[in-house]
Parts: structure tokens; C-alpha cells; sequence
């Protein structure tokens, strides 16, 4: 299981972080106001740049979900993969679904701090 953040850094862009399980055990239980959504996308799709709409963690249910920051560094993500967002200003990420099958995920609100 991968545990990847997307956050804001200091120069405007966004960047990946993997976190430990012991770590996102101190941001999962801080959920935020907000619905929880469970979101179906039909593959392949295609995101351009742009910030999360709020601060979420997003389990990757089915399919595969890809990553990119404006480095060019791509992060692939898996069934059971967990995606925490947290860049909420600046250029922001690419998002794409990849492959044949539907992706599925399950995205959460997280409360500020």
C-alpha cells in the first residue's frame, strides 16, 4: 500500500511526499466538514493542472489512478493506494485515470492543522 501527499511548497508548486502508515494514522481521524464522495470516472481521463478542491485523503477503490507535479515526477496509484491532498494554492497537479477499467475512489475531508 502507498500513502502519497500532494502539497503546496514554498515555490508555488506541488510536490509528493510519502507518508508511513504511523503517519497518516495522525491525519485520518481528523475529518473535516464536508460530504464524503464516492467518485466513479470511466478510463482513460484527463485532468490539466489544478489544486485540490480542499484538504482529502482519496482511497483508490478500483482502477488506477495517475499522478503528475510540474517537475515531471509521476506517482501511479493502485487499488488500496491512499492519495492525500494538501496542495491547495499554486500550480497544482495533474490528474489522470488510466487503463481499461472505471476508476473508483472515496475521498474525505480533513480538517485544517
Amino acid at each position: 500500500m502507498q500513502i502519497v501527499r500532494v502539497y503546496s511548497g514554498d515555490d508555488g508548486e506541488s510536490h509528493f511526499e510519502d507518508l508511513t502508515p504511523e503517519q497518516f494514522s495522525e491525519i485520518v481521524n481528523r475529518v473535516g466538514t464536508g460530504d464524503i464522495n464516492l467518485n466513479v470516472r470511466s478510463s482513460p481521463t484527463f485532468s490539466d493542472y489544478h489544486t485540490a478542491p480542499r484538504r482529502q485523503y482519496v482511497v483508490n477503490m478500483a482502477g488506477i489512478a495517475e499522478f503528475e507535479t510540474a517537475d515531471g515526477t509521476v506517482r501511479r496509484l493502485h487499488p488500496g493506494d491512499v492519495l492525500v491532498a494538501e496542495d491547495l494554492t499554486g500550480h497544482g497537479h495533474i490528474a489522470r485515470s488510466i487503463g481499461e477499467e472505471s476508476r473508483v475512489s472515496l475521498a474525505v475531508p480533513l480538517a485544517d492543522g
